[in-house]
C-alpha cells in the first residue's frame, strides 16, 4: 500500500499547482491570444476582429489550463503540460512577427 505525503508536500503540490493554474495559465492564454490574433489576421481577418477573436479563444484556453493543472497526476505533468504549449505558441508568434519567412 503506497505511503500517503505529508501534510507540507502535499500543500508545496497544491501550491505548484496554482501557480501553474494561474500564472502559466495566463501565459499560455497570452501567447495563444497573440498567436490567434496575427494567425487570424494572416487568414484574412481585419486586426480588430482577428484580435476579439483570438482573445475570446484565449478565455476558454485559461478555463482549459486551469482545470487541467488540477487535473493531472502531478504537478510536474501539469507544468509541462501548461508551459509546453506556451513555449511553442510564444515561438509561433515570434515567428508570424517576423512575416512567417524561415
Amino acid at each position: 500500500m503506497p505511503q500517503a505525503p505529508s501534510l507540507g508536500r502535499y500543500r508545496v503540490q497544491v501550491a505548484s499547482r496554482s501557480v501553474a493554474a494561474i500564472g502559466g495559465g495566463y501565459v499560455l492564454a497570452a501567447m495563444s491570444a497573440a498567436a490567434g490574433a496575427l494567425g487570424f489576421q494572416l487568414m484574412g481577418l481585419s486586426r480588430p476582429d482577428a484580435t476579439l477573436a483570438a482573445t475570446m479563444l484565449s478565455f476558454v484556453l485559461y478555463a482549459i489550463a486551469a482545470m487541467w493543472a488540477f487535473g493531472c497526476a502531478s504537478a510536474g505533468r501539469a507544468w509541462s503540460g501548461i508551459g509546453l504549449p506556451a513555449v511553442v505558441l510564444g515561438v509561433l508568434t515570434w515567428w508570424l512577427m517576423r512575416g512567417g519567412q524561415a
